[in-house]
């Protein structure tokens, strides 16, 4: 009995990371979805949403997306301009609201940063670490993975510049998906 309990237990694990795993692929369409505003107003991922959007998973502890803050910052302030839309999410548990509004205005966002209560919209896209980023093209994910691949010092791939470059101009990124690092985003506990 006691094995056939471990059996369910390990199954329903398995099912359960399988689902998260699962996510949105490039080409995925992208459904609308709910998030909050850091005042808990509810507010619809097609009222944000532009012809190219980058939604990005954030943190407030995480020392890597921490360190990409200035790095964040300055491509919003270089694509926005272009038309380039922005959502900003934090998915994490053991990030209260009103921690992320601090973190937000102590390192000087230009961007709105949005709460992913039960972080659903994290299970949705699949997301696993801060900083994680999809940037969509006509409502389906073009580009899929990191910012860039340095945490810090050179950096030699500006990976979502690229993607951004490339679908401006009007063709597809020559690399669609890379490999997201960071922290991983802390979800509420399945019960």
């Amino acid at each position: 009995m006691k094995r056939s309990f471990l059996q369910s237990v390990s199954l329903a694990l398995l099912m359960a990371g399988a689902l998260v795993a699962a996510g949105l692929k490039v080409g995925s369409a992208v459904e609308n979805f709910t998030l909050k505003t850091l005042d808990g107003m509810d507010v619809q991922y097609a009222e944000l949403a532009g012809d190219i959007t980058v939604v990005t998973f954030i943190a407030t502890q995480c020392p890597i997306s921490n360190d990409y803050n200035e790095r964040m910052k300055a491509i919003y302030a270089d694509y926005q301009p272009k038309g380039v839309k922005f959502v900003f999410i934090n998915s994490n548990n053991t990030e209260p609201a009103a921690e992320v509004k601090q973190h937000a205005a102590s390192n000087g966002f230009q961007f709105q940063v949005y709460k992913d209560p039960g972080n659903v919209v994290a299970d949705m896209f699949g997301a696993q670490f801060t900083p994680e980023v999809y940037v969509m093209k006509g409502g389906k994910v073009a580009y899929h993975g990191r910012i860039d691949d340095a945490r810090k010092g050179e950096i030699k791939d500006h990976s979502l510049r690229n993607a951004l470059d490339a679908l401006l101009a009007g063709k597809a990124p020559a690399v669609a998906e890379t490999k997201a690092f960071g922290c991983t985003i802390k979800r509420v506990k399945a019960s």
